[in-house]
């Protein structure tokens, strides 16, 4: 029994033992082992690796072995190695890193499509009008090009001239044009005519999804007229895409297909060079993406037009003046509103049913539906302000009082609310009742920084039935107006490196405030060599100016500056006197604007400014030449004696709450260009004609926001600080310049906690 049980338990294991046998067997026949030292090996023992590896046999090599390199010596390559420094030689100086302008040109990034519009002399100031009125706000670059033009070029256009009306030579120049100057910036290219109406926002929709590596030339087919030339090129009056990658690869041979190709249309000439140089064709889909195009005849009802093909195209032609461009603009921009309108009950019926699925239901259901939740306040103090208002008078003003009339864009806006209401309520009721506004009785608006304007309106409604019977009735009705997606603005380029001339207008009240303003000043500017200049502007009244000889008032002022000019020998502080009766901001502007280049960037500085380098620098990036100028708002100290209760105050103003405040009533500080003043100087000149008063009863804001179409940017400055100092209000001023004057007095003294401690402690000192 036992030597059957022993075999029962060998039986199971002796395949694999005679297979782990025969395998070691097979191997020690097949491999033949060499052993290799760790250094060099010697004559013979390479010579008969040599034949081995030579003659085709196998050799096996133990793991912790290597083989020595051939330029190695006993393995020595392996040892490390120290280095010595060398230090750079003074004498040679390092190459400056030449960064890019902008970060995406070092990334590559580049702009989705460029359109090129051919036109010619006869039609550049009416077709290509139009065709930059309906088009050039929608894309990221548009450029016109004709063989000639007239001297006027139209305003806002960018004209290429050729010198040369060819056809044939217009289409080569163009094309060598955009190689020469975007082929870098973009990545897709489209060229059209001025006879065609293109819909930007579908052109843009189609060179979004197209893969942007794909040699495309994409359009209307069209077959060639005679010639050996196979495949077909894309007709221009309906516009064609072409790909960056394409337009490279045709580069190289633009000039032979000049010299070699002859054609009588440029459209075709250009087609047979992409065919011959390329081997690609026009085609009409690509990717699943088609290129939709419709040909409008004569006489055609755009407005009655229901051709499927008509309301999904891309491109129209030919259009046969501006007036049918404009109407083909109006009619798909209708298409485009009707299906965007559509988009959104579509999506709002989705939410709603994924609403009703949710493990809530439609307990937390928005209204409206897509638009984000109300703000839920944390505390009592984040709880939104609702504003009440009639249809004639807003119950919170921005200046506090309690009423004030409802005018301007409030006045707009609430007309355009009511209107949208009844209009939603007739949609709803009609045709059983006609709903007709009577008056509205209350009004609530709030701002939710979250979704947008809300409106809740009780309206006084006459109903009036199909029979004609009418009732009245109160109905309560809530609406809301969204917050359109954010647009980033495209703004010019500006740099902090400009050179900033400071202007300080004083009066003989100013003077004991100018050694503290050159101090702080001089630890900015001169000790740093601040990019500024510095010019003093003194103000004498006639009597004070016939007393310059013997008393000049501004005496002690000019000594103090030819001492910093004597401490900073390469600062130089140019000073100029200046007589009047009325000191007002444009006169004193005048002489100085006179006396300066075009392109100089004025900072209108008062003498109790801290000046310091970062608020020069955002100075310098907030003001843009021709785009917008800069009115910063200061930090204004309190008064000492209320704000710190006898204490010695701090040697700067501190940027706390029981410290100061932000005046928003004072218009002194202004940075712009000189540029942008003289041409709104220039625009005034004519009131000015009929009333020279205007010069003194308005102020350099008040002048930029009448008669300038600049961005005029008003903001708070936290490096801009001021001590306290009453002001001196001129009565000749505007009244509103006045009281604006006071107004800063009155709220510069203290905080109201401070101002009512004060009054506090008289009365406790009175009642004793």
């Amino acid at each position: 029994m036992r030597p059957s049980m022993l075999l029962s338990l060998v039986r199971p294991v002796g395949p694999v033992a005679v297979g782990i046998s025969l395998g070691f067997t097979l191997s020690l026949l097949s491999v033949t082992w060499v052993e290799e030292p760790c250094g060099a090996p010697s004559p013979g023992m390479e010579e008969s690796l040599q034949q081995q590896q030579g003659g085709g046999g196998n050799a096996a090599r133990k793991p912790n072995s290597v083989l020595a390199g051939p330029g190695s010596d006993n393995g020595e390559s392996w040892e490390p190695r120290i280095v010595p420094y060398k230090p750079p030689s003074p004498q040679v100086t390092p190459k400056k890193t030449v960064r890019a302008r902008y970060i995406s040109t070092e990334l590559g990034m580049r702009e989705h499509l460029f359109a090129a519009v051919l036109t010619s002399k006869t039609t550049l100031n009416t077709l290509a009008v139009a065709v930059n009125r309906t088009l050039g706000h929608r894309l990221e670059k548009l450029v016109y090009f004709t063989g000639m033009r007239s001297r006027k070029v139209p305003h806002g256009m960018t004209v290429i001239t050729h010198g040369d009306d060819r056809p044939i030579w217009n289409m080569y120049q163009t094309v060598k044009y955009i190689l020469d100057h975007y082929i870098n910036e973009f990545d897709w290219f489209y060229l059209v005519q001025d006879d065609t109406y293109t819909d930007a926002h579908r052109i843009q929709g189609l060179v979004s999804h197209l893969s942007i590596d794909t040699d495309l030339y994409m359009g209307r087919p069209e077959e060639f007229i005679g010639g050996d030339t196979e495949g077909r090129y894309c007709y221009s009056g309906f516009g064609y895409l072409m790909s960056r990658s394409l337009l490279i690869k045709l580069q190289p041979h633009l000039e032979n297909c000049r010299n070699d190709i002859l054609s009588a249309k440029p459209d075709e000439w250009l087609g047979r060079c992409i065919i011959d140089y390329t081997n690609v064709n026009c085609v009409e889909e690509h990717q699943g993406m088609q290129y939709r195009y419709f040909e409008l005849g004569k006489n055609m009802d755009l407005e009655r037009m229901s051709d499927l093909r008509f309301k999904n195209a891309f491109t129209a032609h030919p259009v046969l003046d501006p007036i049918q461009m404009y109407r083909l603009h109006k009619q798909f921009a209708r298409f485009e509103l009707e299906r965007t309108y559509e988009e959104i009950q579509h999506l709002q019926l989705e939410i709603q049913n994924s609403s009703a699925l949710s493990a809530d239901g439609n307990q937390f259901a928005t209204w409206p539906i897509g638009i984000n939740r109300p703000f839920q306040p944390k505390t009592r103090f984040e709880v939104l302000r609702w504003d009440y208002f009639t249809e004639d008078q807003v119950y919170c003003c921005v200046d506090g009082s309690p009423k004030c009339e409802l005018r301007g864009v409030d006045m707009t806006d609430v007309a355009d609310v009511m209107e949208v209401a009844l209009e939603e309520l007739n949609k709803k009721y009609q045709p059983v009742l006609h709903v007709r506004k009577q008056q509205l009785v209350n009004g609530y608006r709030r701002f939710d920084p979250t979704r947008g304007m809300e409106y809740t309106l009780d309206l006084q409604l006459e109903l009036v039935t199909q029979k004609g019977h009418s009732s009245s009735l109160t109905k309560r009705v809530h609406l809301l107006r969204p917050l359109s997606e954010v647009e980033i603005i495209p703004m010019p380029y500006v740099t902090e490196a400009n050179r900033i001339n400071i202007i300080l207008p004083l009066t003989v009240p100013d003077r004991e405030y100018v050694a503290h303003f050159l101090e702080v000043y001089a630890a900015s500017a001169f000790e740093t060599s601040e990019n500024a200049l510095l010019t003093f502007l003194f103000i004498y009244d006639p009597f004070e100016a016939q007393q310059v000889s013997q008393n000049d008032i501004f005496g002690q002022v000019k000594a103090k500056i030819a001492e910093y000019e004597r401490k900073y020998p390469e600062v130089k502080i140019p000073w100029i006197s200046v007589k009047t009766d009325a000191p007002s901001q444009i006169k004193i502007m005048d002489i100085i604007s006179k006396k300066h280049p075009v392109d100089t960037l004025f900072f209108i500085a008062g003498v109790n400014s801290e000046l310091n380098t970062e608020f020069l620098n955002r100075c310098r990036m907030n003001t843009i030449n021709s785009w917008q100028v800069f009115f910063p708002i200061h930090f204004q100290g309190y008064n000492p004696s209320i704000a710190y209760h006898g204490q010695p105050p701090p040697a700067t103003v501190e940027l706390v709450r029981d410290a100061g405040r932000f005046d928003r009533d004072v218009f002194d500080e202004a940075c712009f260009y000189n540029a942008d003043y003289m041409a709104a100087r220039t625009k005034m000149a004519l009131d000015v004609q009929e009333n020279e008063e205007i010069l003194e009863t308005m102020d350099i804001f008040d002048m930029f926001i009448k008669y300038s179409s600049l961005h005029v940017f008003r903001a708070v400055e936290p490096a801009l600080r001021q001590k306290y100092r009453q002001h001196n209000c001129n009565p000749r001023l505007s009244e509103e310049i006045y009281h604006r004057c006071v107004q800063s007095n009155l709220e510069g003294l203290g905080s109201r906690s401070q101002l009512a401690m004060l009054l506090f402690e008289q009365e406790q000192s009175n009642s004793t």
